[in-house]
């Protein structure tokens, strides 16, 4: 089985990196509680290069926060879009972006994995997140051409948590308050941490 597959499709290699993040800027990520991240994102309907250059951006700006995917709204654009660059639990990496994605889960044989999330807007926090094991992404590339994309295990829980951002939610909408405080107050323990790490893996993307 190929291991590594671009917007749904095998290739026979890829880099470690994107090649959009090369020629990407770093933005600042949004974190929970700003408006961006709590209201429906808007539907884009413009496709060219201010569209491919924010994709771009998000690349870079993903890989430098160490994250598996992220979503528009993530550095304040309130646009449906996300970028992925995540691994499924069979190690096959999954690369690419979505524009106006839609989530699609089984209606039958669908199982529920209560894992580990974490979200680049909730820096330092990781809880148990019930989600489906399969998800199917629907949606658009940066020029507008149709693209759909299945996951499985950890790659289908980023599908459906990046999808849930286009959608004004954050990964804590699906906490109970008690653990949605827990989150907050990892947050709060952890992020100067993480920020830390932030600015390191930038400089070293620089070097």
């Amino acid at each position: 089985m190929p291991r590594v597959f671009v917007q749904g499709s095998p290739v026979d290699r890829f880099p470690r990196y994107a090649p959009e993040a090369g020629r990407g800027a770093v933005r600042r990520i949004t974190e929970v509680g700003e408006e961006v991240l709590h209201r429906p994102c808007r539907d884009v309907t413009e496709f060219g290069p201010d569209l491919a250059a924010l994709i771009d951006d998000m690349f870079r700006t993903m890989y430098v926060a160490d994250g598996a995917g992220l979503a528009a709204n993530q550095v304040g654009v309130g646009l449906r879009l996300f970028v992925y660059d995540c691994p499924d639990d069979d190690g096959v990496r999954h690369v690419g972006h979505i524009v106006n994605p839609v989530l699609e889960t089984p209606t039958t044989e669908r199982r529920l994995l209560d894992e580990g999330e974490g979200c680049l807007s909730v820096p330092g926090a990781v809880m148990a997140v019930p989600r489906p094991d399969r998800a199917v992404v629907r949606g658009q590339d940066k020029d507008g051409n149709p693209v759909a994309v299945e996951g499985t295990g950890y790659f289908a829980r980023c599908l459906a948590h990046e999808t849930d951002h286009t959608d004004g939610y954050v990964y804590l909408d699906r906490l109970s308050n008690r653990d949605k405080k827990d989150a907050l107050r990892q947050m709060s323990a952890r992020r100067d941490e993480v920020f830390a790490r932030r600015t390191a893996k930038a400089a070293a993307l620089d070097a």
